[in-house]
């Protein structure tokens, strides 16, 4: 870009909101169409908010191709800025509605399912029962790790799940509690009486296993391997919380499993010596991003009920 653009004569005065909420629909849509069709108005209307917002700057924001539409390096810098400034203008309207009745709002949450399955019911009966009008959005993801665009696109507030060291740059982690790995069983499972164990002794004990992608497969790998022993034979391999606990509580399996899932699941933690790693349980925000009253305060309240999860040991 040859010249300056000069803030209130081209871009401060010409500059609506509307021509920009387009923009962004045209982008994620990739069609002109498609994103007409989506906010109810002509073809012809959204290729003329385009134009527009090109002449505004002066340079070509889209390349049009016959697969559709896509950003330019000027549309990547606009869509990044822009993206940030409506959440920022999204995030002050929560903070009014927050200032003129502090029990109202919305926090949108994105937890991994073990996670969702011990700790958060009992952040959300805290919460709820403070801020009664504040709406909850909870959605379930398998790791931590594929919630972080979700984040980065500013769709949830907050992550509350299992991230490990060292953490990405943008990100702002408050550890809640580390989450060991255990082996653990049924209560009425004969093995949940015996004081010590040897891992040798479980090679034949039917184990419910995650998949070898998974970072309580890897763990308890790492823990044979010290033993010099193979992994033991597998009778299911399955990321299901319901059904492994279900297996556990019922029958004579075993698995290796989060400390917080056997604890709040009433199942026997077994006398086995594991490698020590850390595992633990965090809430992650981006870190140039503003936080609404009412997210902050949701972060104090889960931080408050987890602290007596890093006191637990058995």
């Amino acid at each position: 870009m040859s010249r300056r653009l000069g803030w209130e004569v081209q871009i401060g005065r010409r500059l609506r909101l509307r021509d920009l909420h387009a923009f962004f629909t045209v982008t994620r849509c990739g069609s002109m169409a498609k994103a007409a069709e989506q906010l109810g108005v002509s073809q012809p209307a959204i290729s003329k908010v385009i134009a527009d917002l090109e002449y505004v700057f002066g340079v070509r924001l889209l390349d049009r191709g016959r697969n559709g539409v896509e950003p330019t390096i000027y549309g990547d810098a606009l869509l990044k800025r822009g993206v940030a400034a409506f959440d920022e203008l999204k995030q002050s309207v929560r903070d009014i509605e927050f200032l003129s009745d502090p029990r109202s709002g919305e926090v949108k949450l994105q937890c991994h399912d073990t996670v969702a399955a011990t700790i958060l019911p009992n952040v959300v009966r805290q919460f709820a029962a403070i801020y009664p009008h504040v709406v909850l959005h909870v959605d379930n993801v398998v790791t931590t790790t594929v919630a972080l665009p979700a984040l980065r696109r500013r769709e949830c507030d907050v992550i509350l799940g299992r991230l490990h060291s060292p953490y990405d740059e943008d990100l702002h982690v408050v550890s809640l509690f580390d989450d060991p790995l255990v082996v653990a069983a049924g209560a009425n499972n004969p093995l949940a009486r015996r004081r010590k164990l040897d891992l040798a002794e479980l090679m034949q004990k039917p184990w419910i296993l995650q998949a070898p992608h998974t970072w309580n497969y890897r763990r308890l790998k790492e823990a044979f391997d010290v033993r010099g022993l193979d992994l033991p034979k597998t009778t299911l391999v399955t990321i299901s919380m319901p059904l492994i606990v279900d297996l556990l509580a019922n029958g004579p399996f075993i698995t290796a499993y989060p400390r917080s899932v056997v604890l709040y699941n009433s199942l026997k933690v077994l006398p086995i010596d594991l490698p020590v790693r850390a595992w633990p349980v965090v809430m992650a925000t981006l870190r140039d991003r503003t936080l609404s009253p009412v997210v902050e305060r949701f972060i104090e309240c889960a931080r408050e009920v987890a602290k007596p999860l890093g006191k637990k040991k058995s």
